[in-house]
């Protein structure tokens, strides 16, 4: 940024103290300067790949010399700044039994497409977020946490959405690591202009508006709440350059952060349907026996027996799976159909588990195996989150193929 531009910062924003007016834009595009009340908060949009980013964060906090320095960054991804090494504590177990196999493997895809646009970039990703917190230590400033737990987000996310839209989501952020790669020179330079990663949701985002308004709309009204309310009178705020036109067209209105910080609970016909496909079934095969006698009733078990079994396993073997995790989703998958309290998917990744225990350099290779397409296949950690997501999808499709086959035993 312009020396002047710098000193024009400072002016203005000792102008506010004098109850003068404030004007929107300061000398940066990627600099906005918001008033409410007696506080000033001198905005910063960032590219979360950019070396001019973390290089303005740190120039516009050491002019400003600010009494808060707001930051994108919640509490869990605060700590895991500060302590990288906190996916060696993760515990895979408990995630299969709270479902969140998926969850977690999206937030590495993410990752994944931000480490390498990093890489094309020749910068670490969040960089400006530590810098900013550095920067903010150095002027004796407060840190502020502005954004929403990034757990409640992608919860809130994943209830907005059906199974397709989450396989189709998933197949998005699968097919953008090999775009990364892709980029020509010019389309790199622009990127640094940008919020890549927020760059990339807006892309899925039109397909599947509800992804976009939980991750985009709910976060740009739930930053600029938050950043209002931060302590202080003299304010940076940095944040993602795709999150400034929300916080501004949000600015001063009031904001219900206790309903953004709820999980809507699973929808009833989620809940009902848990037991209704297994019921559902269950009918069938008994009408079976009772109106077509034993031969039709067996062979409308064998069929879905068949299906859901082989599909499961097919699933087990498309992540590489170990032999005996592929024979236990064969065996588990109808006992998964049948009752909603048995994931195919957790059985199989446990067995995976077992066979393959990550061990230390699985933790400590995460950041790196998480860049290629190949290493979601290569480490222990990343497979075993594909082993539970593909058997449980290869069984419940399974399910539905083999009903239109049990009618035909007729």
């Amino acid at each position: 940024m312009d020396v002047n531009c710098l000193h024009a910062i400072a002016d203005i924003l000792n102008m506010v103290d004098d109850n003068t007016d404030l004007l929107d834009s300061i000398c940066h595009p990627q600099v906005t300067a918001l008033t409410a009340a007696d506080k000033t908060v001198v905005l910063v949009g960032t590219a979360h790949v950019s070396k001019a980013s973390v290089e303005l964060v740190a120039e516009v906090i050491a002019k400003v010399r600010p009494d808060t320095v707001c930051v994108e960054l919640c509490a869990s991804r605060y700590q895991a700044m500060r302590q990288p090494e906190a996916w060696q504590n993760m515990d895979l177990v408990k995630a299969f039994k709270e479902k969140k196999a998926f969850l977690i493997l999206a937030n590495l895809i993410l990752a994944a497409f931000q480490k390498r646009m990093a890489k094309r970039l020749e910068v670490k990703p969040g960089q400006e977020m530590v810098e900013a917190i550095v920067a903010a230590e150095a002027v004796g400033a407060r840190i502020h946490l502005a954004d929403r737990d990034v757990r409640t987000t992608l919860k809130r996310a994943w209830r907005a959405m059906g199974w397709w839209q989450r396989l189709r989501l998933l197949a998005e952020l699968l097919f953008s690591l090999t775009e990364a790669d892709q980029l020509d020179a010019q389309q790199v330079e622009s990127l640094k202009n940008q919020d890549v990663l927020d760059g990339l949701i807006s892309q899925v985002g039109k397909a599947m508006p509800a992804i976009h308004e939980v991750i985009i709309g709910e976060r740009d009204r739930y930053l600029a709440q938050k950043i209002l309310t931060a302590p202080g009178k003299r304010i940076v705020a940095v944040v993602g350059a795709g999150h400034v036109p929300g916080i501004r067209a949000n600015w001063n209105r009031d904001v219900d952060l206790e309903a953004l910080d709820k999980v809507p609970p699973a929808g009833r016909l989620a809940a009902w349907g848990k037991w209704v496909v297994p019921m559902a079934l269950v009918v069938l095969m008994a009408w079976g026996f009772a109106v077509g006698g034993a031969q039709v009733g067996t062979r409308m078990v064998s069929w879905w027996l068949v299906a859901s079994s082989l599909l499961a396993g097919l699933g087990a073997l498309m992540a590489l799976a170990h032999p005996l995790t592929i024979l236990s989703s064969v065996v588990a998958a109808p006992l998964g159909v049948l009752h909603p309290l048995i994931a195919t998917g957790w059985i199989s990744g446990l067995v995976e588990a077992m066979s393959r225990k990550p061990k230390v350099k699985d933790f400590e290779q995460l950041p790196e195996d998480i860049a290629s397409l190949k290493g979601f296949w290569r480490n222990n950690i990343t497979r075993i989150l594909l082993v539970v997501i593909l058997t449980n999808l290869g069984a419940s499709l399974g399910t539905f193929l083999a009903i239109p086959m049990m009618f035909k035993a007729f």
